[in-house]
């Protein structure tokens, strides 16, 4: 199903490449990982439990990993594009997940190394102001407690409810 959509990131984590062993780069560079090795601005799409895909944005020079896993999008733009992906949830529930929020923006690991400065899967620069919420990542085993879970606080559409979270 195609159709133009467009999003605001509300929920994202980070993962320090091979200085984080919750990282997938945390062993050095595979054939799944080498974007994360790549230039920055980079989308890594990849499949987690054999169903699901998850976008994350390589963001270290070219040589040395590291990621922003994108974790919620509040809904702005092709919002029955969305509903017709995701079926009869609320609005709220569009893309309140890293599983959720690609299939609602129809991304695919045909979009993995895809360049998101240009092209059809375009990242621009936030607008607005906003309090920033902090929390240990969520669903992992390793590095579990590192306050690297960032979201916009009070943002109806952050997916979880933070843990232990604070302000900055």
């Amino acid at each position: 199903m195609h159709g133009r959509v467009s999003a605001r990131i509300v929920e994202t984590e980070a993962y320090l490449g091979t200085r984080d062993r919750a990282a997938h780069a945390w062993r050095g560079p595979t054939p799944r990982t080498q974007v994360l090795f790549g230039p920055p601005g980079h989308a890594y799409v990849y499949l987690i439990y054999g169903m699901y895909e998850c976008l994350n944005f390589a963001v270290e020079p070219e040589g040395s990993a590291g990621c922003v896993l994108i974790r919620a999008l509040e809904p702005v733009g092709g919002l029955e594009t969305m509903r017709k992906r995701r079926g009869a949830v609320p609005d709220e529930q569009l893309a309140n997940g890293p599983g959720k929020l690609t299939i609602a923006m129809g991304i695919t690991r045909a979009q993995n190394g895809a360049d998101v400065t240009r092209g059809p899967l375009n990242v621009c620069a936030a607008d607005g102001d906003f309090d920033t919420g902090v929390s240990p990542r969520i669903g992992i085993r390793h590095n579990a407690d590192w306050p690297l879970r960032f979201f916009i606080a009070g943002n109806r559409f952050v997916g979880r409810a933070p843990n232990r979270a604070a302000s900055s």
